[in-house]
């Protein structure tokens, strides 16, 4: 049994450390005010992207000189899997989640025969990737020393990536984050961004008709490169806010944690003690009635 100066020492450690959790805990529930409010601004203006994209790629449906980035390169036989988590860990199971549903990927497609590269954006992804797709690994972006992410870290992301796929190195590439849903609730996503996957109208209603100004087949080249940088700064705004929730609901259930641990450790350092002096007074009764 410990002594009760050990049990002191581990009460002591334990309250330290609710006391970093619950710093923990509020710093990322003031970060995530800020990282939501990034997220939910930015879904209009990547879901109109979107939508103008689905426009005029079905505007340009009938043309035969289609982008790549749109058409594709006619082949389905290497795949990158594009893969953004957070920088840092004490989050739960946030990092985990996107890098599981990239691994099911990942090995769904190579039972198929396809070949699989990975693009890493975030070190805590990297880190469980490289264990076992050490080699399929082609590249990877580091954002730590990003206080705040801005379009051009998006922008630098999407130019690699346009520039390995006009070099042949992949056919189809899909992007993994996770969407911001509440506090409690981040949903691992997958969104195939080249070549992009138009949605058709949804229940059976007749897409409206622009005209556009140049031509379809002039602005595609110009809009799809920009739609692949909003789509990557939408997938990191919403991974921020994701990975600022699950920290606050992690340090939370941590603090609750901790809290437990001391008051059953206070309980059993109370009867140890009790026990002790008990057992002191006996002896000193038990002595003196001998005498």
């Amino acid at each position: 049994m410990a002594s009760l100066k050990d049990m002191r020492v581990r009460i002591a450690s334990t309250k330290a450390t609710q006391k970093i959790t619950k710093a923990m805990q509020m710093v990322a529930a003031s970060k995530l005010r800020r990282a939501q409010g990034a997220a939910v601004a930015a879904r209009p203006y990547a879901q109109k992207m979107a939508a103008v994209i689905a426009n005029i790629a079905s505007a340009a449906a009938g043309s035969s000189g289609a982008p790549a980035l749109l058409a594709g390169t006619g082949k389905d036989q290497v795949h990158l899997l594009l893969v953004c988590t957070g920088e840092r860990g004490l989050c739960g199971a946030f990092n985990s989640a996107i890098v599981r549903l990239a691994r099911e990927r990942a090995e769904a497609l190579m039972i198929e025969g396809k070949e699989v590269k990975f693009f890493c954006v975030g070190r805590k992804g990297y880190e469980q990737l490289r264990r076992q797709y050490d080699k399929q690994i082609i590249e990877r972006v580091d954002l730590r020393s990003v206080r705040q992410l801005g379009f051009s870290n998006a922008d630098d992301i999407a130019r690699k990536v346009i520039a390995r796929f006009e070099a042949g190195e992949f056919d189809v590439c899909t992007l993994f984050f996770s969407a911001f849903k509440s506090v409690i609730a981040q949903l691992p996503t997958a969104q195939q961004i080249i070549p992009l996957v138009v949605e058709a109208p949804r229940n059976g209603s007749q897409a409206t008709a622009y005209e556009y100004e140049p031509e379809e087949d002039e602005i595609l080249p110009r809009l799809l490169p920009r739609n692949l940088s909003v789509q990557v700064f939408h997938a990191l705004l919403e991974n921020n806010a994701s990975f600022y929730g699950a920290q606050m609901t992690a340090m939370d259930n941590a603090t609750r944690n901790a809290g437990e641990m001391i008051r059953k450790q206070t309980l059993i350092y109370n009867r140890t003690r009790q026990a002790m002096i008990t057992k002191e007074l006996i002896e000193i009764i038990s002595g003196a009635e001998a005498v």
